[in-house]
């Protein structure tokens, strides 16, 4: 069983001796050892993190939510943030009120969401999906989705919507996905298991937040 808590051991400072007034071997050999354990603790430290896996000793802020229930829209001239209402992971990256994706560090974060949808008008019809920061929409980031009409009474026409997009977070800022749609009778749907063959549960949103740097601009 891998160890998920693995971590690098970080080299003590060592405590070096005081020198004697006068030149003595022995000192200088014990002097010496001290430094090269250091030395060989450190190398080793280096070369692990930037061997081909050292990637598994870095641990960046990251959270995964989804959401297990159904979302419906009032009417058409309304935005609506997208809710979640279970945390999968979490580290620096935390859920509130429902929508709010929060930060814990300042940098760059790639955000991605997977969100399934359900049309069952008649007719085609589109959703917009776009971000906000701290309430405020963010520019250029918005795409438009098209679902077909339903395939026939009882049997909606179903579309997942999904893309990612970087943005750059100060620490405490939060993040929300909103959608508007152009037809009330367009939701975001859950769906339970099922069977022949079994499927897990669909959830109705999906959205992952991954630290990508600190060199925000």
């Amino acid at each position: 069983m891998p160890n998920l808590r693995q971590q690098l051991e970080t080299p003590s400072v060592p405590s070096l001796p005081v020198p004697p007034i006068t030149y003595s071997a022995l000192f200088q050999s014990q002097n010496n050892g001290v430094l090269r354990t250091f030395f060989i603790k450190l190398v080793n430290a280096v070369s692990s993190l930037l061997g081909p896996r050292g990637g598994k000793y870095l641990n960046n802020p990251y959270g995964a939510f989804q959401d297990s229930t159904d979302q419906s829209a009032s009417n058409t001239t309304t935005a609506y943030p997208i809710t979640f209402n279970t945390t999968d992971f979490s580290n620096g990256v935390t859920l509130s009120n429902s929508s709010r994706l929060n930060v814990l560090d300042t940098g760059i974060y790639n955000i991605q969401f997977s969100i399934q949808f359900k049309n069952t008008t008649n007719d085609g019809q589109d959703v917009d999906i776009w971000f906000r920061k701290n309430g405020t929409n963010i520019a250029n980031s918005n795409s438009r989705f098209f679902l077909p009409a339903r395939k026939s009474t009882g049997d909606p026409s179903h579309l997942i919507a999904a893309m990612n997009f970087f943005v750059n977070l100060q620490a405490s800022d939060y993040i929300e996905l909103v959608w508007c749609t152009t037809d009330i009778g367009v939701s975001i749907e859950q769906y339970g298991t099922a069977t022949n063959p079994t499927r897990p549960t669909t959830p109705s949103a999906i959205v992952t937040v991954s630290f990508v740097s600190n060199l925000s601009v």
